[in-house]
């Protein structure tokens, strides 16, 4: 391709195994050190620093200073989409780790997808707030309905926070391990906030996963029907 964009940079920069590791380690939302994800891609960490160095001049990730301290984020949710994107070709091609482990079932069920809830969780909650016209999809977009607007008012969302940012509000995702969408944009993230909030669900350390207590799941099953 002579002309356009050059995707065969980014495809390079995300099809060594080691960077694919730590895109994968970074899309639970969290910023992790050079040390961590060297961890998590089973490498030295000098091979790591050289691999987070290509990712920073390509633009995937980005740095945060803490102190004394360095930590690596992915550059944005659009980075983020195209990873989960990915996931969800390889998995509908059968192009699939060759040793699974426990995590996988749960994280099929409920997992952060950075910075909002994906799995079969997540795919729930957007089919039920379309279901019930609290979100309505148009031109492969989504976006609030009045009666949505009311929703997350009294679900304790403050929208007019939301709103004063620059990051879209409503966006949907495509699920890697459903292939059907999930919500993301600033809503998402809301959305997921509010439930650990609840104490519906909490976080796994040094994970993607996501669990639901069994009140939680009671709750989300009640006011998110399928």
């Amino acid at each position: 391709m002579k002309d356009g964009p050059d995707i065969a940079r980014i495809a390079a920069l995300i099809g060594d195994p080691a960077r694919a590791n730590m895109l994968g380690a970074l899309m639970s939302g969290k910023a992790l050190t050079a040390s961590e994800l060297a961890h998590e891609a089973g490498i030295t960490p000098q091979t790591a620093s050289s691999h987070l160095r290509k990712l920073l001049e390509g633009g995937l990730v980005r740095l945060r200073g803490q102190g004394r301290h360095r930590y690596y984020a992915l550059s944005g949710h659009d980075v983020a989409e195209t990873l989960e994107s990915l996931m969800g070709l390889a998995a509908g091609r059968g192009h699939l780790r060759t040793r699974t482990g426990p995590r996988d079932a749960a994280l099929r069920k409920a997992r952060v997808c950075y910075n909002h809830l994906a799995g079969e969780r997540g795919v729930a909650l957007y089919r039920s707030m379309i279901a019930e016209k609290l979100l309505v999809e148009a031109d492969d977009d989504v976006s609030l309905t009045p009666k949505g607007e009311g929703f997350a008012e009294e679900f304790g969302i403050d929208m007019a926070a939301l709103r004063s940012k620059r990051a879209p509000l409503c966006r949907p995702c495509l699920d890697w391990s459903a292939r059907e969408h999930h919500l993301a944009g600033s809503f998402g993230r809301a959305m997921l906030t509010r439930m650990e909030a609840l104490g519906w669900l909490t976080r796994q350390p040094h994970s993607r996963v996501i669990r639901f207590t069994t009140q939680g799941e009671a709750a989300f099953d009640a006011r998110f029907p399928s």
